[in-house]
């Protein structure tokens, strides 16, 4: 408070204690006043998985003069608020995200030259409900669970899971590699092509709840206990969780680090205003000394990225492989269209169009039946649990000689209707002609049904013939009575032909270009690598 000038009233003299108590606290208040003077703010951009460590804020503001203003924003706001203002922030002198790998990757231009600095480490991990964890290792025959493993019990049923929208979470996309990674079986960084036969949509037929960010996840699971028997997340949102309080003893999760390794998250500190980088270097150098670095481990869980400080409890566990984050962006989008809508809860519609004429005898016949065995759980290897029919799928079988022999659709909730679908292909019946074009008419007419009834639910068609046609329609008029179809089923329908034996392959190369699909040759390897190939590209 400034005072006034004039004369001043002579008051009499302060005692000895008074006068000193007052001299103290003018001189304790001058230098707060220094303080305040000489202390720098700066704004942060800041991921909300970084809230847990405002307790540690006081100390970085008391012990290094600089304060950390953070705007909290969701992982999916805080890329576009970097894109969309470049390196000026928007009025952010600095960004603290769980992750800025998608960032860096579709902003490389903005992200070029951007200083940052790893804080604090944690992976994306599985937690399972130990009677879940056991189930799978009793499945797998493996101590240490996978990713395919996760994916697999996904499919079946077994594992229900709650991730957030990886969309919009570093989190619920780091997953997504995971699982595509263990898919393409080759332990390398993805490329588009690993993806595109991926069976992404198995695994997201477990998921049973979703969310913008993790601590909506964690709520949501939280209070709607049943509803799933597993979380994906980072680890130490899953050890905060299991010792929050939250759940009771039987109800913690048992943390997963899948063998076949995880994305790990590192937190990064990033300078947006390069005029402020002295006190982004005091800010650096204070989260990185050895006694912050064991506060951020015990206050947040999170593992710490100085190698002289050794972690503690469960954070002791090893993680194994890091896994290769996707270094393209047109991978993350492919990843992300693969995987869909993780709130679509209807699973797609496959027609199998199967020849049984007289010329499937034998061991083609045998190898068609191998194949359906296959999809349906019996390939137990790691990329075959990715092909396999999965939870809510609608499948339709129909077997066909010189005409129309016998159709049947089940939607899979369990074993028994994939028992029953394997029946219809066991059972003999063949015809003794091959009447190609009838057939896949008859499929397009079971499929304008279907995507009339439920127009969000995906529907196409497999064709497999060993030989050329010989009876009923010929390639003209099935080709006239396609074109006669409504829009809706031309446009959303298209055809997978597997050319097997004598086939004639122009045909069906045109059949499929007709329809928007492909044609696979089953001669290059086998029908079953063939029907994986279709069902994961469709």
């Amino acid at each position: 408070m400034r005072r006034r000038r004039g004369t001043l009233t002579p008051r009499p003299a302060l005692p000895f204690t008074l006068a000193l108590t007052l001299t103290f606290t003018l001189a304790l208040t001058a230098a707060c006043s220094g303080d305040d003077q000489d202390r720098t703010t700066l704004r942060v951009l800041a991921g909300p998985d970084l809230a847990v460590l405002e307790p540690l804020l006081d100390e970085l503001r008391s012990e290094t003069g600089v304060e950390l203003d953070m705007d909290y924003r969701a992982d999916a706001d805080t890329g576009e608020a970097l894109a969309a203002t470049g390196k000026s922030g928007g009025g952010h002198e600095l960004a603290w995200l769980s992750t800025d790998r998608s960032f860096r990757l579709s902003h490389k231009d903005t992200a070029r030259g951007m200083l940052r600095t790893p804080t604090m480490l944690s992976p994306v991990v599985i937690g399972l409900r130990p009677d879940v964890a056991r189930e799978l290792r009793t499945d797998s025959k493996a101590d240490r669970l996978s990713w395919a493993d996760i994916a697999d019990g996904a499919a079946t049923g077994t594992v229900r899971f709650g991730m957030a929208d990886p969309r919009q979470t570093g989190t619920g996309l780091a997953a997504l590699v995971g699982v595509a990674t263990a898919a393409a079986g080759t332990g390398g960084a993805l490329r588009e092509d690993d993806v595109s036969c991926d069976r992404l949509r198995g695994f997201r037929s477990g998921q049973r709840l979703t969310a913008a960010s993790t601590r909506d996840l964690l709520d949501d699971f939280v209070d709607h206990p049943g509803t799933a028997n597993a979380l994906i997340s980072y680890e130490s949102d899953l050890l905060a969780l299991n010792s929050g309080g939250r759940l009771t003893e039987k109800e913690k999760l048992e943390i997963v680090r899948p063998e076949d390794g995880t994305v790990l998250a590192d937190f990064p500190l990033l300078l947006l205003d390069p005029d402020r980088r002295a006190a982004y270097d005091k800010v650096v150098e204070w989260l990185r000394r050895d006694s912050v670095q064991q506060k951020i481990m015990r206050t947040a869980l999170r593992r710490p990225v100085n190698a002289s400080v050794a972690r503690e409890g469960q954070l002791r566990a090893p993680l194994g492989n890091a896994l290769y984050f996707p270094d393209r962006q047109a991978v993350l989008k492919r990843l992300l269209d693969d995987y869909g809508d993780p709130r679509r809860r209807i699973g797609d519609q496959v027609i199998f169009l199967l020849d049984f004429s007289g010329s499937m005898r034998g061991a083609r016949m045998a190898e068609l039946r191998a194949a359906f065995a296959d999809l349906s759980g019996a390939d137990s290897s790691a990329t075959g649990g990715f092909a396999r029919f999965y939870q809510g799928e609608r499948l339709t079988v129909v077997r066909f000689g010189g005409r129309v022999l016998e159709e049947r659709t089940v939607t899979v909730r369990g074993q028994r209707d994939l028992t029953t679908l394997a029946d219809v292909v066991a059972r003999g019946g063949y015809g003794d002609a091959t009447a190609v074009w009838t057939a896949l008419d008859h499929g397009y007419r079971t499929a304008s049904a279907a995507v009339a009834d439920e127009p969000e639910r995906a529907v196409s068609i497999v064709l497999m013939t060993d030989g050329e046609n010989n009876a009923g329609l010929a390639y003209e008029e099935f080709v006239r009575r396609y074109e006669a179809r409504p829009a809706e089923t031309r446009t959303a329908v298209h055809t997978y032909p597997v050319h097997f034996g004598e086939a004639d392959a122009g045909a069906l190369r045109r059949a499929a270009a007709k329809t928007g699909g492909h044609m696979v040759d089953a001669r290059d390897s086998s029908l079953s690598e063939a029907f994986k190939e279709i069902r994961g590209c469709r």
